[in-house]
């Protein structure tokens, strides 16, 4: 088994309630566990005009291996209705692999850590509520992170 950190977040459709239903998906997904679960934050959409972000972090213990899972989530994606027109336009659900054990992963389909993890106080901060004293595969520490990323358009739901 190993640690994975996923990202969530849904600004369509009752976005707490589509959170809500994906870590019940989580919960039941072969060979894995879910382990703890974020609070829930509120935060600015990336592009202008677009309804506020729901968003959290789940802990997995899981035996999948990296492309299997993304596929797994994916399949939840679309289970509640998430369709792909726009990059980082609206969506019922997104589910995003930050941190997959102590895995350095470039693949075309997968990039780990998360590409955007560093930039992002959306999921930065929801992550140190699960793991606070974390160290990323690529040496850097969750709180350099965190002093390098503010607290900014956020609100603890």
């Amino acid at each position: 088994m190993e640690r994975v950190y996923i990202g969530l977040g849904s600004n369509l459709a009752d976005p707490a309630e589509q959170l809500r239903n994906a870590l019940k998906a989580l919960g039941q997904l072969a060979h894995s566990r879910l382990v703890g679960v974020s609070s829930f934050y509120a935060s600015d959409s990336l592009l202008p005009g677009q309804p506020r972000f729901t968003n959290a972090v789940a802990a997995l213990d899981s035996e999948l291996e990296p492309l299997a899972l993304l596929d797994a989530l994916q399949a939840i994606e679309l289970d509640q209705g998430r369709e792909r027109h726009e990059r980082w336009g609206p969506r019922t659900l997104d589910l995003d692999i930050l941190l997959f054990g102590e895995r350095l992963i470039d693949e075309p389909r997968l990039k780990v850590p998360h590409y955007h993890l560093h930039a992002r106080p959306f999921v930065l901060y929801p992550l140190a509520e699960l793991a606070p004293e974390l160290l990323l595969a690529d040496g850097r520490s969750l709180d350099q992170l965190l002093a390098d990323c503010p607290f900014v358009g956020l609100e603890r739901l």
